[in-house]
């Protein structure tokens, strides 16, 4: 990506003249295109009537499916949108309606939310080991199936480091075995190049305020066919079904049957103008940029002294974990943000089979975007270097 790019970027995005913005991970700073979509629908709701602006605005919110199956190489069909990445997750997996008896294989680095479903479900739960890089051993994946295997998810990039875990492998195995596989990719949808044929899943989720850069309480679900024809949502509603007669419904063949009527139109549009934003700059880009500035991040922090950079993974992203020895992160990121350098905590809560097995402390997370700058990775270095005890 060109110097001019990157300044043109910038100057598409206000946050970066207000601060120095290394919580893309957490939310990232949104285009002003982003934000102008949902505060101009938000003001023809407030003039015409919020089901008028709706209606008027109905081919443009079509169009934001046609835009995520443009960026995932999926069918309009496949689509689904939602208020958020949980939801999306959720959707899939109530449906599958797990009990006793059945087994979940996923990995090490899984999110919370999604450890706490499968803990819900009764399902036995596997947790496949890590290869020597630290990311999820595929040979370790294919032992561990047999018949009562009947879901493979797994945590495509995690909240808590760098490491991109081997998602198209695993797809080709759940492939071969016939087992549905579900890819949480809240952290890698719009910082990697990502397309479902490649990555062989039948369902993934992800949410629009990380790397997509759009508003918050947005999320979207690629479903395939395959899996698609054979759940049943266990909500329903007018949007998700019709209801043919009074004792009958049909529930909807794409996958908005995964959706609900209610939306927030404004935050909608906004995502999708996100999504066009991104395939505008292309996500082979994008992922260029983000993985360089994060390696350079990674070497300058590793060069102080103190400082642990704790990110694995043959393949890594753009989301650096480090700590400072005698200092907590909290207090880390509490004076990082006094000086408008924006981080965040991440901690065991939030990846329990990760951090009790590394016996990890509470780690400071800097996610890097393709607006950051060599410079503004320079300076907090440079900060972490004079706060370091």
């Amino acid at each position: 990506m060109r110097a001019e790019d990157v300044q043109r970027l910038r100057a598409e995005t206000p946050g970066c003249a207000e601060v120095i913005h290394f919580n893309n991970a957490g939310s990232a700073l949104p285009p002003a295109r982003v934000t102008e979509t949902v505060i101009d629908h938000l003001r023809a709701e407030a003039a015409r009537g919020g089901y008028e602006a709706a209606e008027a605005a109905a081919e443009r919110v079509e169009g934001v499916y046609a835009s995520f199956a443009r960026l995932l190489n999926a069918s309009p069909e496949d689509i689904a949108l939602t208020d958020n990445a949980t939801r999306s997750w959720q959707a899939v997996f109530y449906a599958l309606r797990l009990g006793p008896g059945d087994k979940i294989l996923t990995c090490r680095a899984e999110y919370a939310s999604n450890a706490i479903a499968y803990l819900q479900s009764g399902a036995t739960v596997e947790v496949v080991d890590d290869d020597e890089t630290g990311q999820l051993d595929v040979a370790d994946l294919e032992r561990r199936i047999d018949e009562r295997v009947k879901l493979i998810s797994m945590t495509h990039v995690p909240t808590q480091g760098g490491l991109v875990n081997p998602a198209e492998q695993v797809g080709a195995v759940a492939e071969r075995a016939g087992i549905p596989f579900l890819l949480d990719a809240c952290q890698s949808t719009g910082q990697l190049d990502l397309d479902v044929t490649r990555l062989r899943c039948d369902a993934m989720s992800g949410t629009g305020r990380k790397y997509l850069r759009g508003p918050r309480g947005t999320g979207f679900l690629y479903v395939h066919p395959r899996l698609r024809a054979r759940l049943e949502p266990v909500m329903l509603d007018l949007r998700s079904a019709v209801w043919t007669s009074t004792g009958e419904y049909e529930v909807a063949e794409s996958a908005r049957r995964f959706e609900v009527w209610e939306r927030n139109v404004a935050a909608t549009l906004g995502l999708g103008a996100a999504v066009g934003y991104a395939l505008e700059i292309g996500l082979p880009a994008i992922e260029a940029r983000v993985c360089e500035l994060a390696a350079t991040l990674r070497a300058m922090l590793s060069g102080i002294t103190g400082v642990r950079v704790h990110d694995q993974g043959k393949r890594q992203s753009g989301i650096v974990t480090f700590s400072v020895d005698g200092m907590p992160s909290a207090e880390l990121r509490a004076e990082l943000a006094r000086a408008r350098i924006n981080t965040t905590v991440t901690g065991p809560t939030s990846a329990q089979y990760d951090f009790t097995a590394r016996e990890l402390p509470d780690l400071l997370r800097a996610s890097v975007h393709y607006y950051n700058t060599e410079e503004e990775i320079r300076v907090l270095a440079e900060e972490v270097d004079r706060l370091r005890p």
